[in-house]
């Protein structure tokens, strides 16, 4: 049986049934002629979503992304250094002192998994410094993902790859040259090396590296060309957090500071989240809070799933890929 044909037969209500709809409300938006933009929040890169949304990416069902800047190093993290990496599935239980061993040996926690330093971050830390200074000296400045797309598209990490490339959906992304929005990228481990070797000199403009303003200018110029009443723009928002409350926000300033009426608002829009409303969070808001932003309209399709997106992205991307 396909995974699909499960999942229609077995997920019938409530959360489960919501991930149905939210599922064929995003193939209808798409063979409506509409384009996607997927959000990545926590750490789905270390959970290896790259397995399911590379094959979204190939298969044209993303047509833009924004993520933290976890998300975009982490992904390159797994490709390099995978072999290295260590899962403690009783990580409930640690005590301190074997926090601290794991510190001791340059294992870094994301929950059940442990990033090795001198494998993962270091060795991806030697190859983006050669292009950050590269590009300083030639007075050049580039967005963080589109660094990361040069040194993957150069080939000079081919023979570090640990898993099979298919599975690495930034390298997926780099070979279509997709637009990738990272907004707070000094929130990330690269983020902190960079700041670090400005602090020392290796690279002299700190803004070699472009800005998260700059990621919100182009993605409104992106936003202006891509969205049409014919062809609107959906918004498939996995957690919350930044990676989701920044792009969504384009719409608004697009009428509300440049006075632009002829724009259209988001066309669909879902979000996997246990996040909780009732705390005031913007990541556990209903999708209805966001009628009064101004980010999407009575009649825009909405979809929440109140569950791990860790569990729930991959079927959800199955459905849409037919599986």
């Amino acid at each position: 049986m396909k995974i699909t044909e499960f999942l229609k037969h077995n997920y019938r209500h409530f959360n489960a049934a919501a991930l149905i709809d939210a599922a064929e409300g995003y193939k209808t938006h798409l063979d409506n002629g509409g384009k996607m933009m997927v959000t990545l929040a926590g750490a789905m890169s270390t959970a290896e979503l790259g397995i399911s949304l590379a094959e979204m990416i190939r298969q044209d069902k993303v047509q833009i992304i924004s993520c933290t800047g976890a998300n975009l190093e982490e992904d390159v993290f797994n490709l390099v250094a995978h072999d290295y990496y260590e899962r403690v599935p009783n990580y409930r239980e640690l005590t301190p002192d074997q926090e601290q061993e794991l510190l001791g040996r340059h294992m870094n926690r994301v929950t059940d998994t442990c990033i090795p330093e001198m494998e993962a971050m270091r060795r991806i830390e030697d190859v983006i410094l050669e292009e950050w200074m590269k590009a300083d000296q030639a007075g050049e400045r580039y967005f963080p993902h589109e660094f990361f797309y040069k040194i993957l598209l150069s080939g000079k990490l081919d023979a570090s790859f640990q898993i099979d490339p298919k599975n690495s959906w930034l390298l997926e992304a780099a070979k279509k040259n997709l637009p990738i929005i990272v907004p707070g990228w000094e929130d990330s481990t690269l983020g902190n090396m960079y700041a670090g070797h400005v602090i020392s000199g290796d690279v002299k403009n700190v803004h070699t590296v472009r800005s998260g303003i700059e990621y919100m200018t182009f993605l409104a110029e992106w936003y202006t060309v891509n969205a049409t009443e014919e062809s609107t723009v959906g918004f498939f928002q996995i957690g919350g957090g930044i990676a989701g409350d920044f792009p969504i926000c384009v719409v608004p300033m697009l009428h509300q500071d440049l006075q632009r009426n002829n724009v259209p608002l988001w066309g669909y829009f879902c979000q996997i989240s246990d996040s909780t409303t009732s705390y005031g969070s913007y990541s556990g808001a209903v999708p209805n809070e966001k009628i009064t932003w101004g980010k999407l309209g009575i009649n825009t399709p909405k979809y929440i799933i109140e569950s791990d997106a860790t569990i729930v992205a991959p079927l959800v991307f199955a459905i849409v890929l037919d599986q």
